[in-house]
């Protein structure tokens, strides 16, 4: 047995890769280890290209059990071990350690169980978001969050960011949709939080899971609730000519007390590269527009799209448009849930942001980043769930230019402290990961992150899992500015071990 005190010692990279693979072997069969760099290589980020590092060892298990063995090693090894989804992420939080293990759960794809009477799916971390509402289509079920990549993303990854979608001002984010998840702790001990039933014995320590960007354990399976596939669905596309109109609009559908099943708003520049790329049929002379959804019973759809018009004429709507076939429906969603490629298409690179705010500042918001616009010489696109404030700017720049990407950097961080200023968060469903470090800094006080620091060693005593992501250590934050006070229960930990 290789002792943790031999392995620290090991400074030479390929040296250290060998060793590991070599114990590895010893858990794992051949098939479910990589570690020549052109199998290592696609996985050296995730959707946040801008941040990359090719990974000493990528490994493949397909159980649970091999899943606890691979950490029990890395355990006694004192390797830092990065899980990995399907890797559309877009805050490099599945950015490999490059004297690390990168842990691959995408050979974790079966969906275990559909209850039709109890509502809920048991599904293994590797599944697809989309193919679970796929596979409960039959039973007249599906699974509400949708985030844009749900054809490609996994459970697992949506269940470590909190991911929503166009959909989640009705039904909720992540959390709110997972009654159960697995994992197993970087000491190799499996736990279960949640449960199928209303309510659960002891802490309820699911909150703390959902959301925790694989720095306390590594989803082994999670158990989601299922909800009757609608009967009737219809969108409404409203057009604007101006950013403060479709703002106003948004908060009067909330304060009339209709809560639409999804209300997103695109800016000009989102809605000319969306209509380019798929044709969804939006009002290219708008300088914003509102996709507001209702679905339901077909009388009450048919109600809430009538007092929605009305909302919306009455903030100055230029253009109303109500679906009237299923296939209209999804076309025009169809440009809203294709902007991210949209912007690929006019722009060599994007840097999405993920910024939250109330909703009485999207507007201002807006306006802010036009400024930034010009400051930085550089085009953003806005797209958003307008509903809960949720705001994805997209950045468009070149990488292949070093100073168009620290422009777009400088440009993303502004809108983050913006964001934080208006008393909004610096993430709503993509998380933190490498990206926003140092926004957490100005974010959260000293006492907050001490607090954060001791969660997370709760849960990793070792700081083996997601190391270097999630949280800024004392100095990052030292460093930006953020001098702490002395404080003994921030100071007495060696928090730089992470």
């Amino acid at each position: 047995m290789v002792n943790q005190r031999s392995v620290s010692a090991i400074e030479d990279l390929k040296e250290l890769q060998s060793l590991i693979v070599a114990q590895l072997g010893r858990v794992l069969p051949n098939h479910s280890i990589l570690w020549d760099e052109e199998d290592t290589r696609p996985y050296e980020c995730d959707g946040l290209s801008a941040y990359r590092a090719l990974p000493l060892v990528v490994v493949l298990p397909e159980s649970e059990k091999e899943v606890i063995e691979v950490i029990t090693l890395c355990k006694e090894l004192a390797v830092p071990i990065v899980p990995r989804g399907a890797g559309t992420g877009l805050s490099g939080g599945a950015r490999p350690i490059t004297h690390g293990v990168l842990l691959s759960l995408t050979r974790l794809k079966s969906i275990l169980s559909l209850d039709p009477k109890a509502r809920l799916a048991r599904v293994q971390p590797g599944v697809r978001n989309l193919a679970i509402s796929e596979a409960a289509q039959p039973l007249g079920l599906c699974y509400a969050p949708d985030p844009s990549s749900q054809i490609a993303c996994s459970i697992g990854g949506n269940v470590s960011e909190n991911a929503g979608g166009v959909h989640c001002l009705k039904y909720g984010l992540t959390l709110h949709n997972v009654l159960r998840v697995r994992g197993v702790l970087s000491s190799g001990e499996v736990i279960e939080v949640g449960g199928e039933s209303l309510d659960s014995p002891g802490l309820d320590l699911l909150p703390l899971i959902v959301g925790s960007e694989g720095m306390m354990m590594v989803i082994t399976e999670v158990t989601v609730r299922l909800i009757p596939r609608p009967s009737s669905a219809k969108v409404i596309m409203a057009s604007f000519q101006s950013l403060e109109q479709c703002g106003s609009a948004v908060a009067g559908i909330i304060a009339a007390g209709i809560i639409p099943a999804g209300l997103e708003m695109m800016d000009r520049s989102a809605i000319s590269a969306a209509e380019a790329f798929v044709e969804a049929g939006y009002d290219l002379d708008a300088e914003a527009i509102l996709l507001c959804e209702s679905d339901g019973v077909e009388d009450e759809v048919d109600e809430e799209i009538a007092r929605m018009s009305t909302v919306l004429s009455t903030h100055g709507a230029s253009r109303l448009q109500c679906s009237e076939s299923e296939a209209e429906r999804l076309r025009f969603w169809s440009g809203r849930k294709n902007a991210f490629p949209a912007a690929g298409r006019i722009s060599p690179d994007y840097y999405c942001m993920d910024g939250t705010i109330p909703r009485r500042h999207i507007a201002g918001l807006l306006g802010y980043i036009k400024t930034l616009e010009q400051q930085y010489h550089l085009n953003c696109m806005n797209v958003f769930h307008a509903g809960d404030g949720n705001m994805h700017p997209l950045i468009l720049f070149n990488g292949e230019d070093p100073d168009e990407w620290n422009r777009a950097e400088s440009f993303g961080n502004d809108i983050l402290k913006k964001c934080i200023e208006l008393g909004g968060t610096v993430t709503g469903e993509h998380g933190v990961g490498v990206e926003k470090l140092d926004s957490l800094c100005h974010q959260f006080s000293d006492d907050e992150r001490a607090f954060l620091w001791e969660l997370k060693a709760a849960f990793d005593p070792l700081g083996l899992l997601n190391p270097d992501k999630g949280l800024p250590s004392l100095r990052r934050c030292v460093e930006l500015g953020r001098n702490p006070r002395h404080n003994p229960r921030l100071m007495h930990q060696d928090l730089e071990r992470f």
